[in-house]
């Protein structure tokens, strides 16, 4: 598509805009018949003549003579046989009867051809024609003819056969005797027919009754066709069957005429009496006749006849009749139902309904305005047309003057005829021949209607009729319409079916009689699509076609015939400028259907006139809209109001323009594009998608566009008309036809505010004077760029109507087969308007055109790109560009590629589609593309392609512009994400072994380690993040932390901190204790986490000791987030292990260095215990809490539901308090100090207390009140839950972690006292205690050093102040044996490399005085001389011999044992 056919979519829509006001206006300029009536009561004038120098309105196209065979039959009979004739439209055929004979032969064309059927032996009475019920005949039968004769009803079979060519379905027609559907009239002479859409049959009787032929197919005893009586009673039909018709006397009003009213289902019945019936047939036609309304005096209704008796009697000869009835289109009127002819050329409109109007005709809702029929009154009446007006060919007014003065100038109507707004009198009244007077309507007052109110408003509403007068020779019998042919007929109820603006509602109907109801409306707006309307008159003498002219022809006549300019000026003047201009487009883009084509001269005539100033005028300002709007509502002039700017009135040509471009659009635009077909026979309750409009259809209405549209381009090239005067605007010109400026508003209302005539120039309201925005060249460059969007609206519409075509030639049904449900929903909901302004009508087509292409490219091979793309193309370039040209090639490409076995084959072929797509990346569809390049193994487009897109969705990098606004930013980096979602969702697809079960772990890795190559070459920072984070939700860290870029560091710091100089502190390699305890989610968390394993791989020791750091002292955002104490633990451990590796590696330059300088390991180490402090407290505190809550659960199932004591209730508080504090604690990392003050003292943790004392390295005398308060809670609380045993199992464990100390943290004397003290007491009473329990408790507390304890038995023994009372000094002394004992089995045991229990047995046992001589003399004399010392000390105690004397002998033994000779 070149530049100047380039479609520019904001310039479609602003036309779409301006257009489709122009359709709303046309539907509501629409009246219904009643309101136009009502309008013409207060007009002068109703009537109209037609301008004798034009061509005339209504020509007699062809006349024929009746057919031979008819004449000589009706000769033979001697003229005084019963002869009937009449037409049927539907079959093309005209008839006529002769006695028993009836006659048949083709109306529109000679065909030579006159069947004849004579099977009755009575005469023919009444002859009818009806459609074939469904399911009786054989397929062949389409058409049944009634025939009446006074003793038989025949029912007799018409077969139609098409022509050799297949366009004239009526080319032939053969009669079927039915010999089975003959029945006896019973006496009843019928004198009329008439049948409904759907089959039924109504014969009216010379008795004045109405009867209906039923008929079936007929099973058993019932009859295949029978008669029933329809208005008859009860005792109407018992007075039938006993007494024959022939003897009854009484005065009968037979029934003359019946018509159908298909759309209302009414039956009109007249009687000779001139009385009328309505009876109706239920909803839908199917129902039991029923009388609603009967008339009998329907003339004196609207005064027909005045006077008294006695002259109404006199005058009785010159009462009018009722010639004819017709009913009315709902088309025509949703109010007024039906028309009666008077025999003095009046006509009466009834209504069947009591209630009024009142409304207005829209696109939708006509099916609501219908009632219940329930009466029969006359609503207006309409005055005969005058003699002599009709000038159609000149006969009317000779007519009037050959008549003398006694001759009555009245009209004497015999017969008339009435359809769809055209009225046909035979007007007998001339002396010598009779006349034809057609009236139709006056299409020419349309172009005069206004929007004002007032007398000039009603009188453009009033119906205005021109009458017409033709001379017939003979009488006229019978008058019908000539249908449209069967294509054209098919294309106007595809177009106007569904709008019931146009009300072409087949309901039944054949299309060709259907759509023969729009000639109802204006000839204006329907000459483009509908012929010339041809009506066919029966006269005694023969057959007569007329022709009736549309504006459009006369238009041609004119032009052909080199009539004077003032003729077409006075054209242009009757039919207004607009319409006169949009009557010379059709001609000159040739979109008129005529017999014969258009020449070239009229063409060229024609878009001189659309072209030509002094015709269609130039674009002005109207000069009195700023004026008028100054004045107020009172008349006068309001000072204090704003003076509005004049607005721009274009010329007749754009006039002309936006008339033929919105009738060409009106079937379309508001109308869905698609539809819904559903049949009784699917379950499926959605349906089948369709093309609302039938191929045919589109492709005229295409072809007219495309018509149109092509003369607006001839024009521009040719710089014809105003694109001519705008050629020398330099510059100016590219922004004025093809939208590149940016002078013609900020939004698309205000475009089409500037385009389309309501200027504003802003900025300068304050200015009350009018002033003039432009110059009347750029008013004219302006008219011309308004018509160059309408002209670039027409070609969008064309190609979007020949998309539809391509789509319903490939099935619409099966390709949204695939298409998910809220698409296809929007597809049946998108109207034309949409598909052709829209951007998601854009979606939609772009998706079709896809499916198209699926269709070609699929496995199944029903084709290449190539075979349907030149299609598209070239018929719809705006929505298949060259863009989606390559982008298909390379979906076939993959295709083939999927089918390929070959390895390197595949790889080319592949390789050739990435390579169309690289050429086309924003055009690309990457959700299916990349999928197929997936399967391919072909990860290099699967990372390309979507960097590419995102690059040309954001060219400007507007995702990373920090000065432009958020919201722009955010929508641009948006739009690069879902780019990126592709190639992260093709590393899910790789990471996960369920979405790819063939694929082995090998290649796995290799395409993985491929997809992060590409990425991390890519130029795209934010990709590279968003790879990152795909690949740690993916769980690929290693292979991040092995192939991630440069940048991976950063992007770590970034996503793992708030802020930049967070990140700089540990990038840098400081420390940052600084920002210790910082808030870091979990998310953020495995940022650090990741970063710390890089450092560690990069032997990076002291940085990742750092992160290490940083974790574990790092508090939660949220409750829920917190991490356990546990992994706190983890991450100090790890954080220890690097800092020791960077102490041992000797590959950092200063890394040693710095960790010596900053002491990073002590301080890791100490941080470390803490927290196992910490871990310990938080144990301690769950199971206090656990302890208490099972004593209260106990206490309540003990108490049964009684009232809980207070110790109950401290236990419930306590137990809660424990719980808080356990959940404090294991919130976040606590110092050393709050461990002590706020958790460990309060709950009495005295044992945890004492090791973070010793950890502290306290120090103070040894008569310090801490330490020794703090041991003595502690021994006080073993004692109390275990007694001496639990007390020593405490002095073990806690004595033996913080020893070897400095006499502080673990005070022997104290604890010996108070344990001797305690076990004193409490062996006296229930308690058994033995003596080495003591003893060996401060041993173990000691790490076996037995001097230490020795020494504080020594000093306590030494103080009588301390120990008075002997019964505690023998405790003491005996709990010196065991130390002394217990000395010297280690010292032995040291000695000879065995255990202290096998040495107890060797000091013992046979071989004590063997071995004595390894013990060490130091030792021994130590021992020695304090078991002496000891020995004297027993004998000194006042106690009685049974207390002393085994202690003394202990320490005897002891003795003697280390005084033996051989000793060591």
């Amino acid at each position: 598509m070149s530049q100047d056919d380039e479609i520019v979519m904001r310039d479609v829509t602003s036309a779409g805009i301006c257009i489709g006001d122009r359709i709303g206006r046309e539907a509501a300029s629409q009246l219904d018949l009643e309101e136009a009536l009502e309008a013409s009561r207060y007009a002068s004038h109703p009537y109209s003549t037609h301008p004798r120098e034009w061509p005339p309105l209504i020509e007699v196209g062809e006349t024929w003579e009746l057919p031979s065979v008819l004449i000589e039959r009706y000769n033979t009979a001697g003229g005084e046989g019963t002869a009937l004739c009449g037409i049927f439209p539907e079959i093309r055929r005209a008839w006529a009867s002769v006695d028993n004979s009836l006659f048949l032969w083709r109306f529109d064309k000679r065909d030579g051809q006159c069947p004849e059927y004579s099977g009755e032996e009575q005469a023919i009475c009444a002859v009818g024609l009806a459609k074939c019920r469904p399911g009786v005949f054989v397929e062949a039968i389409q058409y049944l003819l009634v025939l009446a004769t006074p003793v038989e009803l025949v029912l007799v079979g018409v077969c139609c056969t098409e022509g050799p060519d297949g366009r004239d379905p009526y080319a032939e027609i053969s009669v079927q005797p039915l010999p089975d559907y003959t029945i006896s009239s019973d006496g009843v002479t019928m004198t009329c027919v008439t049948c409904t859409n759907k089959g039924r049959i109504f014969m009216a009787g010379r008795d004045g009754h109405i009867y209906e032929l039923l008929y079936t197919t007929g099973s058993g005893w019932n009859k295949r066709c029978r008669k029933v009586c329809l208005t008859a009673g009860v005792g109407s039909m018992i007075s039938r069957w006993v007494v024959p018709n022939v003897f009854k006397f009484g005065a009968v009003d037979p029934v003359v005429e019946m018509v159908v009213d298909n759309e209302r289902q009414i039956l009109y019945a007249r009687t000779e009496e001139m009385k009328l019936q309505a009876y109706v047939s239920g909803p839908n036609g199917e129902g039991p006749l029923k009388k609603v309304a009967e008339e009998r005096n329907l003339l004196n209704q609207k005064d027909l006849s005045q006077g008294n008796r006695q002259s109404a009697v006199a005058g009785r000869s010159n009462k009018p009749s009722i010639v004819s009835i017709s009913p009315l289109s709902m088309l025509e009127s949703k109010w007024l139902h039906l028309v009666a002819a008077l025999s003095d050329g009046r006509r009466m409109y009834l209504s069947t309904s009591s209630s009024g109007s009142g409304s207005t005709i829209s696109f939708s809702g006509f099916n609501n305005h219908r009632q219940t029929p329930n009466c029969l009154k006359v609503v207006s009446t309409r005055p005969s047309p005058p003699l002599g007006v009709g000038v159609g060919l000149g006969f009317g007014a000779a007519s009037v003057a050959g008549r003398t003065q006694n001759d009555d100038l009245s009209m004497k109507i015999e017969t008339a005829y009435y359809s769809v707004g055209t009225l046909v009198l035979s007007d007998s009244s001339p002396p010598a021949m009779s006349s034809l007077l057609v009236v139709s309507r006056d299409s020419s007052v349309h172009s005069q209607a206004g929007s004002s109110s007032g007398p000039s408003s009603r009188s453009s509403r009033a119906l205005r009729e021109v009458v017409s007068s033709l001379p017939i020779e003979g009488r006229m019998l019978f008058v019908a319409d000539v249908l449209p042919s069967p294509d054209t007929a098919a294309t106007i109820q595809s177009l106007y079916s569904e709008l019931e603006y146009c009300g072409v509602e087949v309901s039944g109907e054949s299309y060709e009689k259907a759509c023969g109801k729009l000639w109802a409306r204006s000839d204006l707006s329907t000459q483009h699509i509908l012929p010339r309307r041809k009506i066919v008159v029966f006269t005694t003498m023969g057959m007569m076609e007329l022709v009736f002219n549309r504006p459009v022809d006369i238009l041609r006549r004119l032009l052909e015939s080199n009539s004077p300019r003032s003729l077409l000026e006075d054209f242009f003047t009757r039919f207004g400028v607009g319409e006169a201009a949009a009557m010379c487009l059709m001609l000159a883009a040739r979109i008129i259907n005529f017999e014969d084509l258009i020449s070239n001269i009229v063409a060229d005539k024609a878009a001189e006139a659309f072209e030509d100033p002094r015709i269609v005028g130039m674009p002005q300002f109207d000069g009195s809209s700023g004026l008028s709007n100054t004045r107020t509502a009172t008349g006068g002039f309001s000072m204090g109001q704003v003076v509005q700017e004049a607005e721009p009135i274009f010329s007749g040509a754009h006039e002309g323009l936006c008339l033929c471009t919105s009738r060409l659009l009106f079937p379309l635009w508001e109308l869905p594009v698609m539809s819904k077909k559903t049949s009784s026979d699917t379950m499926s309750e959605d349906g089948v998608v369709i093309c609302r409009l039938s191929t045919s259809a589109m492709h005229v209405l295409e072809s007219k566009i495309r018509s149109l549209e092509k003369f607006l381009r001839s024009r521009r090239n040719q710089r014809r008309g105003l694109y001519g005067c705008v050629a020398g605007l330099g510059d100016v010109t590219g922004s004025i036809l093809y939208g590149t400026g940016s002078e013609l508003g900020a939004t698309e209302r205000n475009m089409v505010r500037n385009l389309f005539g309501a200027y504003s120039n802003g900025g300068e309201s304050a200015n009350k004077r009018q002033r003039l925005p432009y110059s009347p060249a750029e008013l004219a460059a302006t008219e011309v760029r308004a018509m160059e969007c309408i002209r670039q609206l027409l070609l969008r519409s064309a190609e979007a109507l020949f998309l539809l075509q391509l789509l319903s030639q490939h099935h619409v049904a099966r390709l949204v087969q695939e298409l998910d449900a809220n698409l296809k929903q929007a597809l049946v909901q998108l109207t034309f308007h949409q598909l052709v302004c829209s951007e998601e009508g854009d979606q939609i087509a772009t998706r079709l055109i896809s499916a198209v292409m699926e269709y070609y490219t699929g496995s199944d091979g029903r084709g290449t790109v190539d075979d349907i793309s030149p299609r598209l193309r070239e018929g719809c370039p705006s929505y298949f560009k060259e863009s989606d040209y390559k982008f298909y090639l390379a979906v076939e490409r993959l295709e083939r590629a999927a089918l390929t076995s070959d390895a390197e084959e595949k790889e080319n072929v592949a390789r050739e589609a990435f390579s169309f797509l690289s050429k086309v990346p924003g055009s690309a569809d990457l959700q299916t593309v990349c999928k197929r390049f997936e399967d391919l193994r072909f990860y290099e487009a699967v990372v390309c392609l979507p960097l590419q897109k995102a690059q040309a969705l954001d060219p400007a990098g507007d995702a990373f512009n920090d000065q432009l606004d958020a919201s722009i930013r955010e929508h641009a980096l948006a739009q690069r994400k879902q780019c990126y979602e592709i190639i992260a969702n093709a590393l899910r697809s790789l990471a996960s072994p369920l979405a790819s079960p063939t694929l082995d772990e090998a290649s796995r890795s290799q395409y993985i380690c491929q997809i992060v190559h590409l990425g991390v070459q890519s130029t795209d920072r934010a990709f590279r993040e968003y790879l990152y984070k795909a690949m740690i939700e993916l769980h690929l860290e290693n292979e991040l932390l092995e192939y991630g870029g440069p940048d991976l560091v950063p992007f770590l710091q970034n996503a793992g901190s708030h802020s930049e100089s967070q990140v700089g502190a540990v990038s840098t390699g400081s420390s940052p204790l600084g920002h210790s305890g910082t808030q870091i989610s979990s998310d953020q968390a495995k940022y650090f986490d990741l970063l710390a394993k890089y450092y560690v791989s990069k032997r990076q020791h002291v940085l990742a000791a750092h992160v290490f750091l940083r974790l574990a002292e790092r508090r939660a955002i949220s409750l829920g987030d917190s991490p356990t104490l546990e992994r706190r633990r983890d991450d100090l451990s790890q954080a220890v292990l690097q800092a020791k590796n960077a102490s041992n590696s000797d590959g950092l330059v200063g890394s040693a260095q710095g960790v010596s300088d900053s002491g990073l390991l002590d301080l890791l180490e100490g941080k470390l215990a803490v927290l196992q402090f910490q871990i310990k407290i938080r144990d301690k505190l769950e199971a206090i809490a656990s302890n208490f809550e099972s004593s209260v659960a106990m206490q309540d199932s003990d108490q049964n539901g009684q009232v809980l004591d207070g110790d109950s209730s401290d236990d419930t508080n306590l137990a809660n308090a424990a719980n808080e504090m356990a959940m404090e604690v294991s919130s976040e990392l606590k110092s050393v100090t709050q461990l002590y003050n706020e958790y460990a003292v309060p709950f009495e943790l005295w044992e945890i207390c004492l090791e973070m004392l010793y950890f502290a390295n306290y120090s103070g005398d040894a008569d310090s009140s801490i330490i020794r308060e703090t041991w003595a809670r502690l021994i006080d609380q073993a004692l109390s839950q275990g007694g001496i045993r639990e007390a020593c199992a405490v002095l073990k464990r806690v004595g033996s972690h913080i020893y070897p100390g400095d006499g502080v943290v673990l005070p022997l004397d104290v604890l010996c006292l108070h344990l001797e003290r305690a076990a004193l007491e409490r062996s006296e009473r229930i308690e058994n205690v033995r003596d080495e329990d003591i003893a060996k408790a401060l041993l173990a507390a000691c790490k076996g050093a037995a001097e230490p304890v020795l020494n504080a038995y020594d000093r306590l023994l030494s103080n009588a102040a301390v120990v008075p009372s002997p019964n505690l000094r023998i405790r003491l002394l005996r709990s010196v044996l065991v130390v002394l004992r217990e000395w010297a089995m280690s010292v032995l045991s040291d000695r000879m490399g065995s255990s202290p229990t096998r040495s107890s047995l060797i000091l013992g046992g046979s071989f004590a005085l063997e071995n004595k001589a390894a013990l060490n003399q130091g030792a021994r004399d130590k021992i020695a001389n304090a078991a002496n010392r000891y020995m004297t000390e027993v004998r000194r105690l006042a106690l009685p011999p049974n207390k002393t004397d085994g202690v003394y002998a202990g320490f005897k033994e002891l003795d003697e044992s280390l005084l033996s000779p051989f000793s060591f």
